[in-house]
């Protein structure tokens, strides 16, 4: 069943919001939560992350129908890369070295940002380059 492409866009803003305090502040509670809210979405796809709960139950009620609609796959993908930079940033803050942490975080915040501002979703690339050469490869 495809997703109404407004949820992962704005999981991917709050996602931003919650990378770049992150980045402001060294917070590794707030990194460890955002690590488990991209396991969530890895394991379950974007819509069991509890950000896809809140757009939902809260934010969808409140807009129009949805026009587009996209697989889950891609998405559900890169939220298994978002969770692999947000666990080396994590063991980056808590282990060290700080500097690991800061680039790790930086650049999920780098993805997150490009999805929500421009649609750009570098996860979703990924997996459809992969899909593609290994459709090749065959």
């Amino acid at each position: 069943m495809d997703i109404d492409v407004r949820g992962p866009r704005f999981g991917a803003a709050v996602t931003t919001v919650v990378l770049a305090v992150v980045l402001i502040t060294g917070s590794a509670w707030l990194s460890a939560w955002q690590t488990l809210a991209f396991a969530l979405g890895a394991a379950g796809g974007v819509g069991r992350s509890p950000y896809g709960w809140v757009f939902r139950r809260v934010v969808r009620p409140r807009l129009g129908p949805p026009t587009e609609f996209e697989s889950p796959r891609p998405p559900r993908f890169a939220q298994s890369v978002g969770l692999l930079f947000a666990g080396v940033g994590l063991v980056g803050l808590t282990l060290g070295p700080e500097w690991l942490g800061l680039a790790a975080t930086g650049a999920a915040l780098a993805a997150a940002f490009l999805n929500a501002a421009f649609g750009y979703c570098l996860g979703c690339e990924m997996y459809l380059l992969a899909r593609r050469v290994s459709v090749r490869a065959e």
